[in-house]
C-alpha cells in the first residue's frame, strides 16, 4: 500500500529530507551568514545524536528515501562521523552538502556509510575572491578535497552562488571546468534570507547565465539534458563535456510544482519549505515522549504551493516577508 503520510494538498510526495546537524560553520559566507554572525545558543536546544537518528528513522518509516546532511558546516559537529555511520544503516540514499574544508578527514567515514554523493560549496576559482566571500581562506583545502573526492569515485557537485559584481564573471569559467573534469557545477540564484542584505540587483538570473553560455560557447556549444523527477536544477552539458552544469533558479523560475523536499533544522524544527516562515517543533514533542508523526503529516499538508506563500517576485523581495525567515546558516543549506 502506498504511503501517503508525506503528501501535501497539491499531491506532492515528500521523500527527501535535509537534516541540518549544526548552525555552526568554519566559514562566514556573505550570502549565508550575517556579518555579525548568529547568536550561539545552549547545546541542549539542539538535537542530540540519538535524537537525530530517532527522527530520521521516523521519516524513513513514513516514506523518506533520501537524506542529505547540511549545516552550518555539518562536519564541524563533533559526533558527525557517528551520525553518518548510523544513518548509513537506514534504508535511504545518504548525501551531504559541505564547504569541503574538512572532507579529507571524513572520506573513509563516507565510504563506510555508503555515502557517495557530495555537494561542495565553491563560489570562486580564485583564492582572493574566496577569502572575500567566505571571510576566511578555504580555497586551497576545498579545491584539494574536491580533487580527492573525484579520485575516490564520489559523485561531486560544486555549488556556486552567483552574485553580480562579485563572482558572476566566472560563470563560464566554471562551465569550462565541467568540460574537462567529471564535476557537476550548479549555479544558484542569490536568494533572500534574514541578515544577508539581499537585493535582486546582486542577483543573476537563469536567463542571463544561459545568455553568457551562448556568448562564449555558441548556441550549439551546449545541450539541454533531461532532468530527473523532482530536480531543483535545470541541467546542461558543454559539447564533449566530462561533467555538467545546471541552474537552480529559485528566484526567477522556481521549481515548486515538483518539490519533494522537507527540512529539519539543527534545533529539531521541521520546515516544509526553504522559504517558509512557519516551523513545527519536533524536538520538543520527541522529548515529551509523544508521537511526532501527526505533527510531520500536518506540517507537510500545510505546505504552500510556491515559496512558502511568496508567490510573486514582489512578495519575495519584501524584507518584511523574507526577513521573517531564518538566516541560511540556521536553516541548513
Amino acid at each position: 500500500m502506498e504511503n501517503t503520510a508525506l503528501t501535501d494538498r497539491f499531491g506532492r510526495r515528500h521523500d527527501y529530507l535535509r537534516i541540518s546537524l549544526t548552525e555552526r560553520c568554519n566559514l562566514r559566507c556573505v550570502y549565508c551568514m550575517p556579518a555579525e554572525g548568529i547568536v550561539l545558543r545552549p547545546r541542549d536546544q539542539f538535537m542530540r545524536t540519538e535524537e537525530v537518528l530517532a527522527i530520521a528513522r521516523t521519516f524513513t518509516d513514513m516514506g523518506v528515501k533520501k537524506i542529505r546532511l547540511t549545516g552550518g558546516e555539518p562536519l564541524v559537529r563533533k559526533d558527525a562521523a557517528h551520525i553518518i555511520r548510523d544513518l548509513g544503516r537506514l534504508p535511504v540514499e545518504l548525501a551531504i552538502t559541505t564547504n569541503g574544508v574538512l572532507v579529507d578527514e571524513f572520506v573513509g567515514v563516507f565510504q563506510e556509510a555508503g555515502l557517495r554523493a557530495v555537494n561542495v560549496s565553491l563560489d570562486s576559482l580564485r583564492a582572493d575572491r574566496m577569502r572575500s566571500i567566505s571571510r576566511r581562506d578555504p580555497f586551497a583545502r576545498t579545491t584539494a578535497n574536491i580533487r580527492l573526492l573525484q579520485e575516490e569515485g564520489f559523485h561531486v557537485k560544486v555549488n556556486m552562488v552567483v552574485m553580480r559584481g562579485i563572482n558572476d564573471d566566472e560563470v563560464t569559467d566554471f562551465m569550462e571546468w565541467s568540460r574537462h573534469e567529471p564535476v557537476h557545477v550548479r549555479f544558484i540564484e542569490y536568494m533572500p534570507f534574514n541578515g544577508n542584505r539581499w537585493e535582486w540587483g546582486k542577483g543573476v538570473s537563469e536567463a542571463e547565465i544561459l545568455a553568457r553560455a551562448t556568448e562564449r560557447f555558441g548556441a550549439s556549444g551546449y545541450e539541454r539534458l533531461t532532468d530527473r523527477p523532482n530536480d531543483t536544477a535545470r541541467n546542461y552539458r558543454l559539447t564533449g563535456g566530462a561533467g555538467t552544469f545546471a541552474i537552480i533558479s529559485s528566484v526567477t523560475n522556481p521549481f515548486c510544482g515538483t518539490c519533494n523536499r522537507i527540512r529539519l533544522t539543527a534545533d529539531g524544527k521541521l520546515k516544509n519549505c526553504l522559504f517558509g516562515r512557519t516551523e513545527t517543533d519536533l524536538l520538543a514533542e520527541l522529548r515529551s515522549g509523544r508521537d511526532i508523526r501527526p505533527l510531520i503529516s500536518a506540517s507537510v499538508l500545510k505546505k504552500q504551493a510556491v515559496r512558502g506563500g511568496m508567490d510573486s517576485f514582489e512578495k519575495l523581495s519584501d524584507p518584511a516577508l523574507h526577513g521573517a525567515n531564518r538566516s541560511m546558516v540556521a536553516i541548513g543549506g
